[in-house]
């Protein structure tokens, strides 16, 4: 992990970055900016990808204890679905309070409150 950033402030930097590159970033020299600007069924198709990657790497970790891939797939994962979340206009922090609001429920109640 980047010494210069606590964890706690990773989620927060990399807000940041992904708000500065939607923004301003030319989308031939930016990955954000070129997802961006090819629009939200591109994104939606990298978080689908990177999804499938992720369960794929999971077996594999249960198989073979070793856990590297995984984690990798999950970081590109996270990188996508925050770049989904970005151009919907939202962010981490919706998320985070999301699950902070969670933290006094079971996970059977929440799920149940869901049901119409």
């Amino acid at each position: 992990m980047n010494d210069v950033l606590a964890t706690n402030d990773v989620l927060a930097e990399l807000t940041r970055i992904l708000e500065q590159r939607k923004a301003a970033a030319d989308s031939d020299s930016s990955y954000v900016a070129s997802l961006h600007q090819k629009g939200l069924n591109k994104i939606l198709e990298k978080v689908g990808e990177e999804c499938i990657e992720t369960v794929l790497a999971a077996k594999d970790a249960h198989s073979s204890g070793d856990t590297r891939a995984l984690i990798y797939e999950t970081a590109d994962l996270w990188f996508h679905s925050l770049v989904m979340l970005s151009h919907l206009g939202e962010n981490a922090e919706a998320v985070l309070q999301e699950l902070a609001r969670r933290f006094e429920l079971s996970g059977l109640a929440e799920k149940a409150s869901r049901k119409p």
